[in-house]
């Protein structure tokens, strides 16, 4: 029987990505999307009150497991707090998908910066670098990056200017911290477009994110 891989989503841009690299990472795999894209306007508008949109995000963790999925994978770090009170609410296991990226940022250096385009993503990563630093007993100084005129130009629709702006910060941002985590999961594809020396200073959720899923899926299922 096939895996069966739930990723929550709050927004479309997602969507595709994901899937392709959760299905080749996973082999005989099916991923089932739930999407709501509701969740990061109203998000917006409460200035980041995750506590709005946790019932809804909650049941969206309940239907995957009704659906049959074996594992479930928030994609979406604005609302990465709630995966506790996921793992209370089902009995699948539930990944957060920047966790591994913030372990592998405070392995990484002290001075870390933290880009978002969308403010609501900046406080969760923060908060989520600052508990995995104190885990590890690890001094370290986080340097926040708000590129939030990349996330206006994706708004109207300019995809490409979207990525021009954000491209600009990150390599002059880079400059200034030992390692940048991207806040967002649909920041990754960026980092391609500056300069080479320069890439690996940055950490993205996917990849990590996708390669947590399969080690637990392959612990789980031992």
């Amino acid at each position: 029987m096939s895996t069966r891989v739930a990723i929550l989503h709050t927004t479309p841009v997602t969507v595709e990505p994901l899937k392709k690299l959760v299905e080749e990472k996973i082999t005989d795999c099916k991923v089932h999307n739930f999407v709501d894209d509701t969740i990061l306007p109203q998000l917006i508008e409460s200035n980041g009150e995750v506590k709005q949109v946790s019932y809804r995000l909650l049941q969206y963790a309940a239907f995957a497991e009704e659906t049959g999925a074996d594992i479930i994978l928030n994609a979406c770090s604005s609302v990465g707090e709630l995966v506790e009170e996921m793992k209370q609410k089902v009995s699948i296991p539930v990944i957060r998908i920047d966790e591994a990226m913030a372990e592998k940022a405070i392995q990484s250096g002290s001075k870390i910066g933290v880009t978002a385009t969308l403010f609501t993503t900046l406080n969760p990563t923060k908060n989520l670098l600052e508990q995995t630093a104190s885990k590890r007993n690890k001094e370290v100084e986080i340097f926040e990056n708000l590129v939030d005129e990349a996330y206006k130009r994706l708004t109207a629709g300019d995809q490409e200017g979207h990525d021009e702006v954000l491209a600009d910060a990150l390599s002059t941002f880079a400059d200034e911290v030992d390692v940048v985590v991207l806040a967002q999961a649909s920041m990754a594809r960026v980092v391609s477009r500056l300069p080479e020396h320069k890439q690996d200073k940055f950490l993205s959720s996917p990849e990590s994110g996708v390669e947590r899923l399969q080690e637990t899926l392959e612990r789980v299922k031992g």
